[in-house]
């Protein structure tokens, strides 16, 4: 992705002509242009959608981030890709809505405001559930939401009159509805069940809630008999063992099972059972089962009706009566084994031993498996809804190919635990009578007098399943509603494939009659850095998007993420590489203002004689516009952004504005209508990408409004026109060989040098003028005698460089180098037909020798070349 395009070659100083046409500053800076241009499109309105349009509609609703997040290069990957889809939709006449909001995000913010509390030697005990709620909305309103703000800094053309959140009124009535339907479907239960518990946070979290490590631990083998021994990465969770378990096909314990063994330290006898879940080569093959504290062995437990018993308190401390009691989990570890070992029971320990092991995501404590009381969705049949969404194609997922992952989950869903201990978020709408009635209240309904509401809160990720309905105003029939459900794609990472897609999926589905959420989900991968590795602080490689806002632009930003945004895979950014992305937002600048200076203007092309230059750039035109919508179809938004960038800077500011600079000084006032014509389309198919520095010149070169609503340009077939482009293609082989033979004569690249060109007959007859014009080649004198030939295609060029360089000078220089390639290749050619070299060196060191074989040949064939074309 490094480029090695030098500064620009134009030449501000120099004019075709004496128009007066708009200025622009002598550089691009972008602080100047980015806040006022987007406090500009927003006080205008050009990012509300309105829903009594007959136009097509186009949506997408913004995946809330926390309320107490920051924006990160993740965010800024997202975002970049959902602005560049909008933006598109937006100048093709859609009707286009891209819904902002943020989540409650209720372990977080719970954490954020406890902090502060604790900082006053306060707990949310000591104000009470009320107004301990009352000091977490005023931290929202005074501190949450930073990255709402951050996100215009970005760019995002989001309708802020329609942001949302997730505890505000409209979706905690959604909450409470679908709830409420759910429960009355049988759909939602409480039970006691094993889950994911944080001693810490004092609450149950969800799958996505619990990172996983590689930690360094201890793997203790236990005897329990003289004939069973069990291996455990927890010591502690033995004292609340209900059983053995062995594989029933198992020779070796089959006389076992069903006989009773005794748990070591604490005289309990317990059964030995045999399930179809113990796998017979791992370890011993037999495994303890503790049932309260293992999800694995909880369900072993179910299936033999073993009793369940918790050892451990919310906190991770040990309740069993005994020496242990009182413990921390990790304190009565290494007590535990040291009672085993003193007893003789200890077979084996391993130490350090490396195995997977859960962490809180809000406060890193050690997540601990935990048999309590919660209340779960029964997710078979909204599963298998969400599942049979994406076979029978009413959702796309793109790339196909991650489809597999998507019902790997959903297909062996586990139901979903929806409670939280917590006292911010969506509180569960049940409530308790004096004789044990449980009633579910809906929005619209009064418990009943005396009854008490369930202490828990709903799992954020239950609120912010609702989000691509509930933002819309549902439960009731909105003209949003109508017009923008389905949205038209979600955009978002892999990683959370399974956990929030599959749930706004299932709800989407259940409460809307079966229309998915979305027609499209588009997956990209994790921003990482330019060698392929996870962004880590530990590892020093985090980018802040702020910070390359602040330094290169937003511009240049979003670019570097999005040249690197292929469906599905992982990005590499780097610092050099946003660097680039400004250099390259400069270049479109200079070229610009360049132009502009020199009288570009937009106007109709009809009946003007077209030069093949004009008719060349003009057909290529049509070509990217063509491939920009396909790779813009595909979500391939790195294709894009690269096509882009090789036409922008290669086509139109290498080629065509230096061939303009020739048609003008010869007269052809038409040119300053193409320069305008092409700068006009290239900054719109640009504009989604980089949205800032195409506003400030498109308004420059077309006089417009804004970019953001001009029409997206289509292609025009009359202009594709594939004998002009051979034409100058041949003109650019001829022009870059007669450089490249410049470079090697060592002639500066202004240095003028006599030459006959042979043009006659060929396809390039009528481009002398600009041929000679761009080589530096004046015409041949009566005393011109060639020093040099070349042929390229049909064209025959001879050169006099007589005076120009020092001809025995430079027949010296290049009779050493070609010696010294000699030599080079006769040392490689005497190692590749050495038999003990070829038969001992590893295949990558022979590579590199052929390598080298391959490069002196090259050397040779370029220098003898050199010395030919310097004649006798």
């Amino acid at each position: 992705m490094v480029d090695n395009h030098g500064a620009s070659p134009f030449s501000a100083s120099l004019e075709w002509g004496t128009v007066t046409t708009p200025e622009l500053p002598t550089q691009y800076t972008p602080a100047d242009v980015e806040t006022r241009s987007y406090e500009r499109w927003v006080s205008e309105g050009y990012f509300h959608a309105d829903a009594g349009s007959s136009r097509a509609p186009f949506s997408i609703v913004l995946p809330p981030p926390n309320v107490t997040g920051v924006l990160h290069v993740g965010h800024a990957l997202d975002h970049s890709i959902q602005d560049t889809l909008t933006r598109r939709a937006r100048m093709q006449g859609r009707e286009t809505l891209w819904l902002p909001g943020m989540d409650h995000a209720g372990i977080a913010t719970q954490n954020v405001v406890e902090r502060e509390l604790a900082k006053q030697g306060l707990s949310r005990h000591d104000l009470g559930r009320e107004a301990f709620i009352e000091r977490v909305w005023e931290w929202k309103e005074e501190s949450g939401g930073r990255i709402l703000g951050q996100m215009r800094k970005l760019g995002d053309g989001v309708d802020w009159e329609r942001e949302r959140f997730t505890m505000d009124e409209g979706l905690s009535r959604a909450v409470h509805t679908i709830f409420k339907r759910l429960f009355d479907d049988g759909l939602i239960y409480r039970a006691e069940r094993i889950i994911n518990w944080c001693p810490r946070c004092l609450t149950a979290l969800s799958d996505i809630e619990v990172e996983h490590s590689e930690d360094e631990g201890e793997l203790v083998s236990i005897r329990y008999s003289d004939e069973i021994v069990v291996a455990t990465t927890r010591a502690e969770t033995m004292l609340g063992d209900t059983a053995v378990a062995v594989h029933p096909a198992d020779e070796r314990y089959a006389h076992l099972v069903g006989t009773m063994v005794e748990v070591p330290l604490t005289g309990r006898m317990i059964p030995v059972v045999a399930d179809e879940h113990v796998d017979p080569s791992f370890g011993t093959g037999a495994v303890k089962v503790t049932p309260a504290h293992d999800p694995n062995d909880f369900e072993i437990g179910r299936r033999h009706s073993l009793p369940s018993l918790t050892v451990m308190d919310e906190r991770g401390v040990i309740t069993a009566h005994g020496p242990f009691e009182g413990l921390d989990r990790f304190e009565a570890r290494p007590a535990v084994v040291a009672a085993l070992r003193a007893e003789g029971r200890i077979v084996a320990e391993k130490r350090p031993y490396l195995h997977s092991v859960g962490h809180c995501s809000r406060c890193k404590t050690v997540v601990e498996p935990r048999l309590s009381l919660q209340w779960f969705v029964n997710v078979a049949p909204l599963a298998k809804a969400a599942g049979d969404a994406v076979r029978d194609g009413r959702t796309r997922i793109h790339p196909p190919e991650l489809a597999k992952r998507y019902f790997d989950w959903v297909d062996d869903m586990h139901d979903w635990c929806i409670s939280r201990q917590l006292w911010w978020g969506h509180r569960i709408p049940v409530w308790y009578g004096p004789d044990g009635e449980v009633v579910c209240v809906g929005p619209d309904e009064t418990p009943p007098e005396g009854y008490t509401q369930d202490s828990d809160v709903l799992d954020t990720w239950f609120s912010s399943g609702l989000w691509p309905f509930s933002t819309l105003g549902w439960p009731d029939a909105t003209p949003e509603l109508a017009r923008f459900y389905p949205t038209s794609v979600l955009v978002t990472g892999y990683d959370i494939l399974f956990f929030w897609v599959a749930r706004m999926m299932m709800f989407g589905l259940y409460a809307m009659d079966g229309e998915p959420p979305f027609r499209v989900v588009a997956l990209h991968g994790m921003v990482r850095d330019q060698y392929g590795k996870k962004m880590s602080k530990s590892f020093g490689n985090v980018v802040d998007p702020l910070d390359w806002i602040e330094r290169f632009g937003a511009d240049a930003t979003r670019f570097t993420l999005l040249r690197g945004a292929n469906p599905g895979a992982d990005v590499a950014v780097s610092e050099e590489w946003a660097a680039g992305s400004r250099n390259f937002c400069n270049k479109i600048w200079n070229a610009t203002r360049f132009a502009l200076m020199n009288g570009a203007t937009t106007g109709p092309l009809d009946g003007l004689d077209l030069t093949p230059a004009d008719r060349w750039i003009l057909s290529r035109l049509q070509s990217v516009i063509s491939s920009a919508d396909t790779a813009f179809e595909e979500f391939e938004f790195a294709k894009a952004s690269d096509l882009l960038y090789h036409f922008a800077w290669d086509e139109v500011c290498d080629w065509y504005l230096e061939l303009a600079k020739i048609q003008l000084g010869e007269g052809l006032e038409h040119t300053r209508l193409v320069l305008g014509h092409v700068l006009d389309a290239l900054l719109r198919l640009m504009h989604p990408l980089v949205p800032f520095v195409t506003e400030e010149l498109w308004r420059a070169v077309t006089g417009g409004e804004s970019v953001v609503m001009a029409p997206w340009p289509v292609v025009e077939s009359t202009y594709v026109d594939p004998e002009a482009e051979r034409e100058i293609e041949a003109l650019q082989e001829l022009v870059t060989e007669v450089r490249r033979f410049r470079s090697d004569q060592g002639l500066k690249p202004g240095q003028k040098v006599a030459a006959r060109l042979g043009l006659a007959g060929t396809a390039l007859a009528g481009q002398e003028t600009a041929i000679r014009s761009l080589l530096r080649l004046t015409e041949p004198g009566d005393g011109f005698s060639a020093t040099a030939r070349l042929a390229v295609g049909e064209v025959s060029v001879e050169i006099d460089t007589a005076g120009a360089i020092d001809v025995v000078a430079e027949r010296k220089r290049l009779e050493k180098d070609l010696a010294v390639a000699r030599k080079e290749a006769a040392q490689v050619a005497a190692k590749l037909g050495n038999e003990q070299f070829m038969a001992k060196a590893p295949e990558d060191v022979v590579a590199k020798v052929r390598g080298r074989a391959e490069q002196a040949q090259a050397d040779i064939a370029r220098l003898e070349a050199q010395l030919a074309g310097l004649g006798v």
